[in-house]
């Protein structure tokens, strides 16, 4: 397992733009798929994006595709989320996962990764 750290939520207005980070203190990082998913109260985890560890595919859930964008640097052992036209229904917990070498048909499921972070709140107003 790999220790995750999540940051950069914060409280946006609808149409707004945030950026989270994902940052692993492992020097294979490049070697891991990351993953990201949210929660919000009252509902059940679901997959937002992820990256394969080779970073050459990528996965976006349709309900941020278009406005989500996945990407990594590896030299800063950081994945990164870009969200831009944030809706007030994209206002949840967001959790970044890890899995070593995953390789996917279709989208990720919180299954496939075995590290996870602790969460960055993500609060989208109207």
């Amino acid at each position: 397992q790999v220790e995750l750290v999540e940051s950069g939520g914060g409280l946006v207005q609808a149409g707004g733009s945030l950026t989270l980070s994902c940052t692993a203190a492992v020097r294979t990082f490049s070697d891991y798929s990351v993953g990201w998913f949210r929660q919000a109260p009252g509902k059940e985890r679901e997959f937002v994006s992820a990256i394969i560890w080779s970073g050459i595919r990528t996965y976006y859930a349709d309900s941020v595709k278009g406005r989500f964008t996945i990407s990594r640097d590896i030299a800063k052992n950081t994945v990164y989320l870009q969200m831009n036209s944030l809706k007030p229904e994209d206002t949840a917990l967001y959790y970044c996962a890890a899995d070593l070498y995953g390789r996917y048909r279709d989208n990720p499921s919180a299954r496939d990764f075995e590290s996870w972070g602790q969460g960055t709140q993500v609060t989208v107003s109207s």
